[in-house]
C-alpha cells in the first residue's frame, strides 16, 4: 500500500516542482518543468524571432538611404514539458518576449527610429525530425521621439493579436519548414489577416574553426519568406549566413551558442512603423543565444 501511494505521488510532487525534475537526457516519460531548451529550433533567418542580436545594415528604403544599428532583446523561456519516450521530444509550453530596435546612427543623435514590442505564448512539439510551433502572440510598435521630432512622419497606432503554425522537418543538416498566420485583433482595422510563411536552413556538423574555449565554428545559414496579404501577397527575402559557435565542452545539457552572421532582406519592411515601405539592407550582425 505504502509503495503504491509512493508512485502516486512522485509524480505529483514534480508536477508542483516540489520534487527534483528529471533530467531531459533520461529520456523519461514524464513532467520537466522549466526546461532549459525548446523542441522547436528557432528560426535562423526570421527577422521577428526572438534573441540578442546587434547589427549594423546599410539600408535603402522608399524614404531615403542610411545606416541603421538595429538590436534585439528577447528570450524563449521554457515552462513545462511533456517529456515522450526519446529524448527531446514530447509537448513543451513556453513563454517568449522581445522588443527590437532600430537607430539611425547617420542622424545628429543617433535617433530611436522605431521599436517593435512583442510577447508570446508558444506550444511546440517534436517527434523524430518532424517539429511544430503554434504561437499566439500581441505586437505593438511605436517611433522614437527624436525621428518624429525631426522628420514628422505619419504615425501609425500599429496593434495586433496573431495566430501562427509552423512545421518543420529535418534532413540530415538540412531544415525545411512552413506554414502561416492570421492575425486575430488589429489596428489599423484595414490590416489584412494572412500570411505565409516558408523557409530552409542548413546547418554544419564539422567545425570550420575554432576559438580556443569560446566555441567551435560551424557553417550556418538560413532563407526565410513571408508573404502577407496586406501587400497583395508580395514576398520579403530574408537571407542569414556565416559562423555559428557552439561550446566545446557543456556538461549543463544547455542549448547556449553565438553566431556572426552576414544579413540581407528585401521586401515590406519588417519594422512595424513601416510596413506599407519596401525596404532592401545588408549587413554583418552579431548574436547570442541564452
Amino acid at each position: 500500500m505504502r509503495a503504491r501511494c509512493r508512485r502516486r505521488l512522485v509524480p505529483a510532487l514534480v508536477w508542483l516542482g516540489l520534487a527534483p525534475a528529471v533530467p531531459a537526457a533520461t529520456g523519461a516519460d514524464g513532467f520537466l518543468p522549466m526546461p532549459t531548451t525548446d523542441l522547436f529550433r528557432p528560426l535562423l533567418a526570421d527577422p521577428k524571432e526572438p534573441r540578442f542580436v546587434m547589427s549594423l545594415l546599410s539600408v535603402k528604403s522608399d524614404l531615403r538611404e542610411t545606416t541603421i544599428g538595429a538590436v534585439g532583446f528577447g528570450e524563449n523561456f521554457g515552462i513545462l514539458r511533456r517529456q515522450g519516450e526519446a529524448v527531446d521530444t514530447g509537448w513543451q509550453l513556453n513563454l517568449a518576449g522581445a522588443v527590437f530596435a532600430q537607430f539611425d546612427v547617420n542622424a545628429p543623435s543617433s535617433d530611436l527610429v522605431n521599436a517593435d514590442y512583442l510577447i508570446w505564448l508558444p506550444l511546440s512539439w517534436r517527434e523524430g525530425a518532424w517539429s511544430t510551433r503554434v504561437r499566439v502572440y500581441h505586437q505593438s510598435s511605436h517611433l522614437g521621439d527624436e525621428f518624429l521630432l525631426r522628420v514628422h512622419p505619419d504615425r501609425i497606432n500599429l496593434s495586433f493579436e496573431s495566430l501562427e503554425f509552423i512545421a518543420s522537418y529535418d534532413i540530415e543538416g538540412w531544415r525545411l519548414y512552413g506554414g502561416g498566420e492570421q492575425l486575430v485583433r488589429r489596428e489599423p482595422a484595414e490590416l489584412k489577416r494572412g500570411m505565409l510563411h516558408a523557409g530552409a536552413e542548413y546547418r554544419g556538423g564539422v567545425p570550420v574553426w575554432r576559438i580556443g574555449e569560446l566555441g567551435a565554428a560551424h557553417l550556418v545559414g538560413g532563407l526565410d519568406v513571408k508573404s502577407w496579404e496586406q501587400h497583395g501577397w508580395s514576398t520579403s527575402r530574408s537571407l542569414k549566413a556565416g559562423l555559428e559557435f557552439r561550446p566545446v565542452r557543456d556538461a549543463s545539457g544547455s542549448a547556449r551558442y553565438w553566431n556572426l552572421l552576414f544579413e540581407y532582406y528585401d521586401g515590406p519592411s519588417p519594422y512595424g512603423q513601416f510596413y506599407t515601405y519596401d525596404v532592401r539592407y545588408w549587413g554583418l550582425g552579431i548574436g547570442l543565444h541564452l
